[in-house]
């Protein structure tokens, strides 16, 4: 069982001892220690949006989470089953201080997590993350009594809302797609995906929709990581139907990942790629990816005359580049789309309404639209940790085995070998170290990538 605090919030597993967990206790101190905050930051503003994805333990969380923003005064537009980009949407339409989003992401059914975001519904950075670990610590917040406790509202309409959303987006050709006549098959692992992708995909005139484990009750039917090697049940079922494409999300609908008509992999790598492709055909700028992802991205933004930045890992991270460069797109080569002229954040509803356009001009099968770009292949790996390891420590070891690379220390290590790198880096939500290795040929990034692997061992064993 585990309690992972850190800058992004608070995650962890559903019961056990509080400080070990993610006892009620633990939600109840963190979500004072962050209402404080907004009041800190906000305080003519007392309205913070809250939503959740389909997990067993959603309605627990939400239960203690909204008591206790109404206990600090504070008044709360609860959106219910829900997905991470549309309550990031809402906090800007509600003019709200803030929001929480009920969700572990792509963690098994056990987990759960409060993810935070600022008055621009975006993550709040690592300084405010710092403060309110602090002010968590400390137990540093204070209750109001009973004249002016917060309201609560429940409102359903963000569904909708983020719905018309994408199908007004000037880029989202919802004509094209209802002409093409698409059946597709959903994976939408028992969360809210079995709710939003069918609505947005009926809007956007796709009537054939085939939805697999489309029961919202968290017990998810595989691991809810949309990772090839869980969407065998996926790839059947498209070839079974003989439908035009398969898509799959995560349980907080931020990730995105097809599959093609022939039941293959499109590569969660390539859902970035194949989405800017169609944007800088259109609108041609600057693109952003974090230093984990294809270097596709690169090679199709220079194509198309702008220029690749990449950025450390995680969204915030992401973000905040895109900012800087004026990045036309963006996102992770996990299936992170982020379109910042609808928000600046990862959003598998606006990846889908980009990607049928592009595969509706392009006029022919997804197989074949994937046969456009370059082969690169990213061999993606972990390595639990044991508690305490050093993994600072760690890297430096293994940065100076390999000092004649060129070697990046700006998030982990990140080691170049001639038209290959692998990146080493600690996860921000679990005790592992991620070890992604990529290449022109499989065998030669499993080869890079379980070199590495066996490096760590190595260094954790002495």
């Amino acid at each position: 069982m585990a309690l992972i605090k850190s800058i992004s919030g608070i995650r962890g597993t559903i019961g056990g001892k509080p400080g070990e967990t993610l006892s009620p206790l633990d939600v109840v101190k963190f979500t004072a220690a962050f209402g404080t905050w907004l009041i800190e930051q906000y305080p003519a503003n007392k309205k913070v949006v809250i939503g959740r994805d389909g997990r067993i333990s959603g309605e627990l969380v939400r239960s203690l989470v909204v008591s206790t923003l109404n206990a600090l005064g504070l008044d709360v537009v609860d959106l219910g089953l829900s997905t991470t980009p549309t309550v990031e949407l809402a906090v800007v339409w509600e003019k709200a201080a803030g929001g929480i989003i009920l969700t572990a992401s792509h963690n098994p059914k056990d987990w759960n997590a409060l993810k935070l975001l600022n008055h621009e519904g975006e993550f709040i950075s690592a300084a405010a993350g710092a403060h309110i670990l602090e002010l968590a610590d400390r137990e540093a917040f204070t209750f109001v009594g009973v004249d002016k406790l917060g309201s609560y509202r429940k409102d359903d309409s963000y569904l909708q809302k983020h719905v018309d959303a994408v199908v007004n987006y000037a880029l989202v050709d919802a004509k094209a797609i209802a002409k093409r006549k698409f059946k597709v098959v959903v994976d939408a692992v028992n969360s809210t995906g079995a709710v939003f992708v069918p609505a947005l995909l009926k809007a956007l005139g796709v009537e054939e929709v085939i939805v697999l484990n489309g029961e919202v009750n968290g017990r998810f039917a595989h691991n809810p990581e949309p990772l090839p090697e869980n969407l065998s049940e996926l790839s059947r079922e498209v070839n079974k139907h003989q439908a035009d494409l398969g898509i799959a999300v995560d349980p907080d609908v931020d990730r995105l990942c097809f599959v093609s008509e022939d039941g293959s992999m499109f590569g969660e790598e390539y859902t970035l790629v194949a989405v800017a492709d169609y944007i800088l055909s259109k609108r041609p700028g600057n693109t952003v990816s974090n230093m984990s992802s294809t270097k596709a991205l690169k090679e199709i933004t220079q194509k198309h005359g702008g220029q690749y930045f990449p950025s450390a890992v995680g969204e915030v991270n992401v973000v905040k580049k895109m900012k800087d460069v004026n990045a036309v797109i963006g996102g992770e080569g996990n299936g992170g789309i982020i379109v910042p002229d609808l928000h600046y954040g990862r959003d598998a509803l606006i990846g889908i309404g980009l990607f049928l356009s592009h595969l509706a001009h392009h006029k022919k099968s997804i197989k074949n639209l994937r046969s456009q770009y370059p082969d690169y292949f990213i061999s993606k790996n972990k390595i639990e940790l044991e508690p305490n390891v050093d993994t600072n420590a760690l890297f430096s070891k293994i940065g100076n085995k390999y000092k004649n690379n060129p070697v990046n220390t700006e998030d982990g290590l990140k080691i170049e070998f001639e038209n290959d790198w692998v990146h080493l880096r600690p996860s921000n939500t679990e005790p592992i170290i991620r070890i992604y290795a990529e290449s022109d040929f499989e065998t030669k990034a499993n080869n890079i990538a379980q070199r590495l692997m066996q490096d760590i061992r190595e260094v954790m064993n002495e």
